[in-house]
């Protein structure tokens, strides 16, 4: 290897050790990361942190977890059916290039590049006083999944568009129809990517924290139906925090963020290499 190394051309060897430079570095800010938080949340993790009722003395993170679990399932029923059969009309239905399309991929980008609290504000207003819904998880889970929208319907998008043609000539060939083909044909073949977008839109919703105090609100309590108020992790983190008086608790809340994005990481890789297979 180093013998390679030494007969390449000065600028080769430049690229070469730049782009490890940059491997390491990034791979040194991942483990610092999350070894800092594991760290000093680990220790302050505690069988009162998962009671099931919230109160001063346990501080506990269990309602937050139930309320980010029915966020994140909520806003996944509402956006991934919406962005996927989007994405699917763009790139196998309507006419390439066409200024239908220019106009909905320039929407979608502007969507993408709205900044959260203008999307919690749009939703408080819109849902929760324009529909009456108030401080909800339904106008919570509506206001994240449009705003995890656009990342669902680009992602699925690209890998559409990355499933060869000669796929879908050799299905048509086989006197398929159109839906056949993208269904049995081009949906499994793109799978792996869908489900990588879905797990960056996961991401998004569990780490969300300005839109969902606006729509949700954050009450430290499991919701009792899809109209009633509730918190999420991270707006169970940010409370303790802001107030200063539990940093230890916060740190732990920290902990277990961290924790559950990692496990549905790993289980939607799971499925996507399944689905693959």
């Amino acid at each position: 290897m180093f013998k390679k190394f030494f007969r390449k051309k000065p600028t080769d060897r430049i690229f070469f050790l730049a782009s490890w430079a940059s491997i390491i570095a990034t791979a040194a800010v991942l483990f610092f990361v999350v070894g800092y938080v594991l760290i000093n949340g680990l220790p302050h993790i505690s069988p009162a942190l998962f009671a099931v009722q919230f109160t001063t003395e346990n501080q506990s993170l269990f309602p937050a977890l139930i309320g980010t679990l029915m966020i994140v399932g909520l806003s996944l029923v509402l956006a991934v059916p919406l962005g996927v059969c989007s994405a699917i009309y763009l790139v196998e239905y309507a006419k390439r290039g066409s200024r239908f399309v220019k106009i909905v991929r320039l929407t979608t980008e502007t969507l993408a590049g709205i900044p959260s609290i203008v999307y919690g504000l749009f939703g408080f207003i819109f849902f929760g006083v324009f529909l009456g819904w108030g401080l909800s998880l339904m106008s919570g889970a509506f206001t994240v999944s449009i705003m995890i929208l656009p990342l669902i319907m680009r992602t699925t998008e690209e890998s559409l568009k990355s499933v060869p043609d000669t796929y879908r000539e050799g299905s048509f060939g086989l006197g398929a129809g159109k839906l056949r083909t993208v269904m049995l044909i081009i949906l499994p073949s793109a799978m792996p990517g869908i489900l990588a977008g879905v797990i960056l839109a996961v991401g998004r919703i569990i780490g969300e924290t300005a839109a969902i105090i606006f729509t949700l609100g954050n009450v430290a309590r499991m919701p009792n139906n899809l109209f009633d108020t509730g918190r999420t992790l991270s707006a169970h983190m940010y409370a303790l925090a802001n107030e200063g008086t539990h940093p230890g608790e916060a740190h732990a809340t920290a902990a277990v963020l961290l924790i559950v994005v990692i496990l549905i990481n790993a289980l939607s890789s799971r499925v996507a290499r399944f689905i693959k297979a």
